[in-house]
């Protein structure tokens, strides 16, 4: 059978959605969903720092939104934050440091549950896991997933909230990051007693990388669908390959 490679797309029901945030502004993303049959999770994405090129299409999101839906049954929704721009179009408004994007995140929620999509798990990276520990602890939420925390803009009291309400929440830290070590992080999260962090060897911050992005797939699978883990590698079916990368 054909391997799973960087560019590698497989068979998914893809659609652009606009949506507004909490506050009117709008914003625009893509949910992708197995074909002919339903997600038995979601995945709601919240990307990296836009000033720093960060959006829906960071690329652990978009293969994520790739090989997904059809090697795991999973829904993934990506979007862009207010101000922040993709080939699926612009949303409206501009950078607000975290608080604007949190009303993004929530809405985004909302708009999940709306639609009926199940289970639905938050998957934030980097700038993006500041905003799922500070907004995204509420209703209609299973869970969150952090990749590369850098608890720039969290602090205890934002942790206090998921030690109380008593949800999952796992933390993805690159044994190389930029910002936050395993060891380190371990440290921070330990205010919350189910928080679990887990080490990914040999990464670094952005998840460069086939290896680093398999790594981070497959944790994610193994939290938000476990009979769906570990992620195949290969794949007898359609596959497309996109061309930019």
């Amino acid at each position: 059978m054909p391997e799973i490679v960087a560019n590698s797309v497989l068979p998914a029901q893809r659609e652009i959605v606009h949506f507004p945030s909490l506050d009117g502004t709008m914003l625009v993303g893509e949910i992708a969903k197995p074909i002919e049959k339903s997600p038995i999770a979601t995945i709601v994405c919240l990307h990296p720092l836009p000033t720093h090129g960060g959006y829906m299409d960071s690329h652990v999101f978009r293969k994520m939104a790739w090989r997904l839906p059809a090697l795991a049954d999973l829904a993934i929704f990506r979007f862009n934050f207010r101000g922040v721009e993709s080939a699926a179009g612009k949303s409206d408004g501009e950078f607000s440091a975290g608080a604007g994007e949190g009303l993004d995140a929530q809405a985004a929620i909302a708009y999940a549950i709306e639609l009926g999509l199940p289970n639905i798990h938050v998957v934030g990276w980097s700038f993006g896991t500041d905003v799922a520990l500070r907004y995204t602890n509420i209703a209609g939420v299973e869970s969150a997933i952090l990749l590369s925390p850098p608890l720039r803009w969290t602090d205890d009291n934002d942790l206090q909230t998921w030690k109380v309400s008593g949800k999952p929440l796992t933390a993805l830290v690159p044994e190389f990051d930029d910002y936050l070590k395993p060891d380190d992080a371990a440290t921070k999260f330990s205010i919350v007693p189910q928080a679990k962090v887990i080490a990914a060897p040999d990464t670094k911050h952005l998840w460069v990388g086939e290896k680093s992005v398999k790594i981070a797939l497959n944790e994610i699978v193994k939290i938000v669908a476990p009979t769906k883990f570990p992620l195949p590698l290969e794949w007898d079916g359609p596959m497309e390959k996109w061309s930019d990368l």
